[in-house]
């Protein structure tokens, strides 16, 4: 009796192994289901429109759904958290800015799910734009010297617009005021959109913010671009002057990043790199991206890690400086 049932035991082991093999084999090959591209801001801004345009090319490559989701609030800290939640496993990617990947954990620091030394490990530095510099066309304002001048003129009575309080457009607008010297009033609006329309009618005086969003505002006329925020050889700002001609000191440019969850396997986070660059290089991509300002880069994962550290340990300075605090 026991030889039989050592026998039967040896049948129905070698019966199972196969099972257990493609079971191994299923939790070990990546990716294994849709993975899931987070973005903290709204649909419609240059960050959404590069997710969308390069998704489908992730998914092509990676032989899995890439979709984009958009969980807008609190200038990405929401998208943030959430990401920070997720499955280590590399299936949540976090698309950010500099606003959630390098302000946001000094301005909220000791927050849960923000530390991007402990909460998330680098992917890609994606793209780099240089913020532009707006104002009310009905101003008598066409330099940014002029600005400097108006506001002088009007010391506390000059209003600038942001997307909210802590982004990059109102750390654009303080370091202004820092290094020209002016009082200007900033006011804080639920994402870039609504500034720039009470820019568009007359509510406030400037915005500093993304090239994509001002676009339109622009070519209707009722905002004037006066300058970007750092020297650019793309097309889209041919002619318009970089603010460091008048305040050399002045250094501002928004970039994009991709960042997964502290813990996801090595060979996931390489595999992402490798397709998410691939992706970047398409043709198509490249074109539509050069129209909104934007400069593709698609780094490794260990150079954008080192970037991010440089670029946190440069705002906490001008955060503190500014004695900016969000409550």
């Amino acid at each position: 009796m026991a030889t039989a049932i050592t026998r039967r035991g040896l049948m129905l082991g070698a019966a199972a192994t196969p099972l257990l093999l493609r079971g191994a084999a299923a939790q070990t090959t990546f990716p294994s289901k849709t993975i899931r591209i987070m973005i903290g801001f709204p649909a419609g801004g240059a960050i959404d429109i590069l997710a969308r345009l390069i998704a489908p090319k992730m998914a092509e490559r990676l032989g899995q759904a890439v979709i984009v989701e958009n969980r807008a609030g609190a200038n990405g800290v929401i998208a943030t958290q959430g990401v920070a939640q997720s499955d280590p496993d590399g299936h949540t990617i976090l698309f950010g800015t500099l606003g959630n990947l390098a302000v946001n954990p000094v301005i909220y620091a000791g927050r849960p799910g923000l530390d991007m030394a402990k909460d998330f490990a680098p992917l890609s530095h994606v793209a780099s734009l240089p913020f532009t510099l707006t104002v009310n066309s009905a101003l008598p304002i066409k330099t940014v010297g002029d600005l400097i001048a108006y506001a002088k003129a009007n010391p506390g009575k000059v209003f600038f617009g942001s997307s909210g309080n802590g982004g990059l457009p109102h750390l654009c607008g303080e370091l202004l005021n820092l290094q020209a010297g002016i009082q200007t009033v900033h006011v804080p609006y639920r994402g870039s959109a609504p500034a720039f329309t009470d820019l568009a009618g007359g509510q406030v005086h400037y915005v500093c913010d993304a090239y994509a969003t001002a676009l339109p505002f622009i070519q209707s006329g009722h905002i004037r671009l006066i300058a970007t925020t750092e020297p650019t050889k793309l097309a889209a700002f041919a002619g318009v002057p970089p603010i460091k001609d008048t305040l050399p000191n002045f250094d501002v440019g928004n970039w994009f990043g991709m960042v997964v969850r502290a813990g996801t396997p090595a060979s996931a986070i390489a595999r992402l790199n490798r397709e998410l660059v691939g992706a970047l290089a398409a043709p198509d991509v490249r074109e539509r991206a050069g129209t909104l300002g934007l400069e593709l880069i698609g780094s490794s994962p260990e150079a954008f890690g080192a970037f991010q550290k440089k670029e946190i340990a440069r705002w906490s300075e001008v955060i503190r400086s500014a004695k900016i605090q969000v409550e």
